[in-house]
């Protein structure tokens, strides 16, 4: 997995997302979940440490962060990060030693070999204020599709229903934007970016309304 040429710009928002090789998924239970959110966490260093051997990743110094991260959801088949550059930061560092250490986990587990994902992670600059705030609803909304693959196009029946969908699902950040304490939030580094849901219900009401809204 070669490491990208393009330099990313210090103090600048991006949009990180990859999908496994040939649409295939890549979480298939809670422990392929669990890895790939403890790397999350560990990977953010300077120096290499292996989850596999840590009984308490979340609680693990870490010797200077790469990239700040502001938000995550693991889909089946395909992930999405909101990531910081930061100023001495990489990152393709970051992405690079996240992804091998997946993949590597991956092969080994499910007895395969070759690429997991399918080639380059790709980005998109997040160059203004308004497209930064959208990104955090976007990214956290993600799992409706599971329950409602085309609630874009169709709009949301029950509200109620695919609120409590999304405050069970494990494996984005959007309980640490509800404020449950847990240990993920760890990965998340809410004072790099700006702080626009300044409580947990400000947060719910733009998901809300995202939610409530009714396609022409």
């Amino acid at each position: 997995m070669s490491i990208r040429k393009v330099n990313f710009v210090p103090e600048e928002y991006y949009h990180i997302y990859n999908r496994g090789n040939s649409k295939r998924e890549i979480f298939h239970n809670q422990g392929d979940h669990n890895r790939f959110l403890q790397l999350l966490y560990l990977s953010n260093s300077e120096t290499s440490l292996r989850s596999n051997r840590i009984k308490m990743p979340y609680s693990v110094e870490r010797d200077g962060r790469l990239v700040s991260i502001g938000a995550y959801c693991l889909m089946p088949n395909h992930f999405h990060l909101l990531i910081k550059q930061l100023e001495k930061g990489d990152i393709s560092k970051f992405m690079h030693k996240l992804l091998t250490a997946y993949s590597m986990y991956y092969n080994i587990k499910h007895k395969r070999i070759g690429s997991l994902f399918e080639g380059k992670f790709r980005s998109e600059h997040i160059d203004n204020d308004r497209y930064l705030k959208y990104i955090f609803s976007y990214i956290h909304l993600n799992p409706v599709k599971l329950i409602n693959s085309k609630w874009k196009e169709e709009g949301i029946v029950d509200i109620k229903k695919t609120i409590d969908f999304l405050e069970h699902y494990q494996f984005s950040s959007y309980l640490d934007y509800l404020q449950k304490r847990r240990p993920e939030e760890a990965i998340l580094d809410k004072k790099s970016f700006p702080n626009y849901f300044q409580t947990k219900i400000k947060f719910k009401k733009e998901i809300f309304d995202w939610l409530k809204f009714i396609p022409e």
